[in-house]
C-alpha cells in the first residue's frame, strides 16, 4: 500500500526533523557537517526554498523552511547525504530512520519560537552553554550576521 502523499500549504513553513537509523550518528566529521550544508544550498536553488533556521545535531537534523515542493527538496537531499555517507564510510542499509517529520508553522510568532526551539538544541543537549558557540546551527548566521547564503530573511 502506497504511503499518503504529504500535505503541502503554500505560503506555510514546515519543522523538518529527520534522524538517523537507530539513532545512530549520521555526522562523524566537519566534512560530513559540511557537505550537508553544501547540499541544503544546492537543492535550496534548484527546488527554490526558502531556509529560516537550521541545527545539525550529531544523530539528526532539524530545519525550518518554506517550500511548495518540499517533498523534491527533502527527497534529494536525503538521499544524496545518504549516498555520501554510505560510500565515505563503507556502509549499507537503511541510513534515515524513516519518513523525514514535517510539522505546519504558520508565519507568526510560533515560526520564530520554532526557530529558537531549533536553534538551542546544542544548549540543551548539553554540547555547548550558548547557542553562538555551536558550529553547526543557523543561530550565528541569523543573529551575529555571519553570511553563509544560505538563511533567508524572515518576512513575518
Amino acid at each position: 500500500m502506497p504511503r499518503q502523499a504529504r500535505l503541502v500549504l503554500e505560503g506555510f513553513c514546515y519543522h523538518i526533523i529527520n534522524r538517523g537509523n537507530r539513532k545512530e550518528s549520521i555526522f562523524k566529521d566537519t566534512d560530513d557537517y559540511e557537505r550537508y550544508l553544501k547540499l541544503l544550498s544546492r537543492y535550496k536553488i534548484k527546488y527554490n526554498f526558502k531556509l529560516y533556521g537550521w541545527c545539525l545535531m550529531n544523530n539528526h537534523v532539524h530545519l525550518i523552511l518554506e517550500s511548495n515542493k518540499l517533498s523534491n527538496a527533502m527527497h534529494g537531499i536525503n538521499l544524496s547525504y545518504a549516498q555520501y555517507f554510505r560510500f565515505k564510510y563503507n556502509k549499507s542499509g537503511h541510513f534515515w530512520e524513516g519518513r523525514y517529520k514535517s510539522f505546519v508553522i504558520q508565519k507568526d510568532q510560533y515560526l520564530i519560537n520554532c526557530i529558537s526551539y531549533v536553534e538551542y538544541n546544542p544548549v540543551r543537549a548539553n554540547i555547548v552553554s550558548r547557542p553562538e558557540d555551536y558550529k553547526w546551527s543557523s543561530y550565528s548566521t541569523r543573529l551575529l550576521g555571519q553570511s553563509n547564503g544560505l538563511l533567508d530573511p524572515l518576512a513575518l
